[in-house]
């Protein structure tokens, strides 16, 4: 079989960023059937290279640190001074930010000196392995120290509790997005802005992160292949049992029964179509953008018997047709796109008969940061899901009113749950990073993503994203409240 070629935006060069004639190739053997092109090695312009010579040991952990890269073990001899012009500003601007730490303390250690701040817990370490580190953070920001460390400039004992630590300084981090990191952050929005999802922008940015492979998903999702916030019902739960838990709490939410023909926007690999057709015997119809998603998730219908109960389309969400009992997406709806939420939920409303009932499971930011986020490109943003963005409940709530004749009959947040989720794929993808390397990827993909999951599972932890599940009603539905029913009152 011959290779074939992914270029891939979380690796592959941007305009006034990366070099690109110093791109360089990782190819996935060729039984994978992919070709890998990105910009994954060193450039010419040291501030902008992302260096793969510093990479993971063959276990993925030196020193025993919990962020799979290096742990209090590491000797300082390694570390690098701030030895260029350039280097040594910024670091002076980083360090002179930082003094505004007031929650917790903060270590930073590089050759010749440590650097203290705050006092108290918690408390976090940063070792600065390369002095690129200091310009990266001073000139990007935090979308700068977390390309610092997909180069491999420093390394955390504890990578999820350091950015804990730094979102309870909210002043500290914002501080950080001022001065000359404002010089990178048109560029930023620029590259954004090529990733509007349009009907073909869409399909570009779900194929940019959805069809890295389905090999590749398996290695550290659990067995029901469920890619969003897990419900522990209780604290000893597999993540498997609590990815179960949650497509059930979606099933009795809904009051899903064999007699009920239920859409769903966003198929993942079908976890949700299988479990609902499987255990409520309700018919599925559901759709996804994704080629490699629209592929395993027919063969796992098909392994299960459930073809005459589940179809699986490829297709846009705005192109779907027909009415349906119920409708369910889960965290599908940060892919449409701020401009596109008012064609969501008016579409998601035409579909729906009048008696009809949506679930949606949304990550949510928060009502007083959701404007000055809309004109911001984070690190998820720009590295892991291009296009993507974040709605506030307010956001939510306001375009379903606008647009449609859906009421908020129920709201759950579920967002502490996403905390222990990411933490769980962290693990499960650190116990299979040999495998992850053996499929062809870089280092600095594999600390990309050791970054992502460590920098969601802090914002959950620390509340600064949310998980809403809200149970979206039609005029004629007259479904029993999610809490039981309460007896009946006279002339209803």
């Amino acid at each position: 079989m011959n290779d074939r070629v992914l270029t891939h935006p979380q690796l592959a060069s941007e305009p006034g960023y990366f070099s690109k004639s110093a791109a360089k190739v990782a190819v996935i053997p060729a039984h994978a059937g992919i070709q890998f092109v990105g910009q994954i090695a060193s450039t010419n312009n040291s501030m902008h290279s992302l260096d793969s010579r510093r990479s993971l040991p063959p276990n993925g952990v030196v020193g025993g640190g919990n962020d799979g890269v290096t742990g209090r073990g590491q000797d300082v001899h390694h570390l690098s001074p701030a030895t260029s012009p350039l280097a040594a500003l910024a670091r002076r601007i980083v360090l002179g930010r930082l003094r505004g730490l007031t929650q917790g303390s903060l270590l930073i250690e590089e050759v010749g000196a440590v650097h203290h701040f705050g006092a108290g817990l918690p408390e976090a370490r940063v070792s600065v392995m390369n002095p690129d580190f200091w310009p990266r953070v001073a000139f990007g920001g935090s979308v700068g120290a977390g390309e610092s460390y997909m180069a491999g400039d420093w390394h955390s004992d504890d990578l999820s509790g350091l950015l804990r630590l730094l979102l309870r300084n909210r002043e500290v981090v914002d501080g950080m997005e001022t001065g000359l990191a404002r010089l990178s952050a048109p560029l930023r929005w620029l590259a954004h802005r090529r990733n509007r999802n349009t009907r073909a922008g869409s399909r570009r940015n779900i194929a940019a992160h959805y069809d890295l492979g389905n090999d590749f998903y398996r290695l550290w999702l659990d067995e029901t292949l469920m890619y969003s916030s897990a419900v522990f019902e209780r604290p000893e739960m597999t993540l498997a049992e609590a990815s179960t838990a949650k497509l059930e709490r979606i099933c009795r939410k809904l009051g899903l029964g064999p007699h009920h023909h239920v859409l769903e926007i966003g198929t993942g690999w079908g976890g949700f179509a299988l479990h609902a057709a499987g255990r409520h015997g309700c018919r599925v119809t559901t759709a996804t953008l994704s080629r490699q998603q629209y592929e395993l998730a027919r063969e796992r219908v098909a392994a299960a018997g459930l073809t005459d109960r589940v179809e699986v389309l490829l297709t846009d969400y705005r192109d779907l047709t027909g009415r349906f009992d119920h409708l369910v997406s889960i965290e599908m709806v940060e892919a449409v796109g701020a401009a596109n939420l008012d064609t969501y939920f008016r579409q998601c409303a035409r579909l729906l008969k009048p008696d009809g009932a949506m679930l949606l499971q949304a990550i949510t930011i928060a009502d007083q940061r959701y404007q000055a986020a809309l004109g911001e490109v984070d690190f998820i943003q720009k590295h892991i899901f291009p296009g993507g963005f974040l709605p506030s409940v307010t956001a939510l709530a306001s375009s379903l009113t606008r647009a449609s004749d859906l009421r908020a009959v129920h709201l759950e947040d579920i967002g502490p749950h996403y905390g222990e989720t990411l933490a769980r794929w962290r693990e499960n993808f650190l116990g299979a990073v040999d495998a992850v390397r053996a499929l062809g990827y870089p280092e600095s993909f594999v600390r990309m993503w050791l970054f992502y999951f460590a920098y969601c599972e802090a914002g959950f932890r620390e509340r600064d994203l949310g998980t809403v599940q809200m149970l979206l009603a039609k005029p004629g539905w007259r479904g029993a409240p999610v809490l039981g029913r309460l007896p009946d009152v006279a002339g209803c």
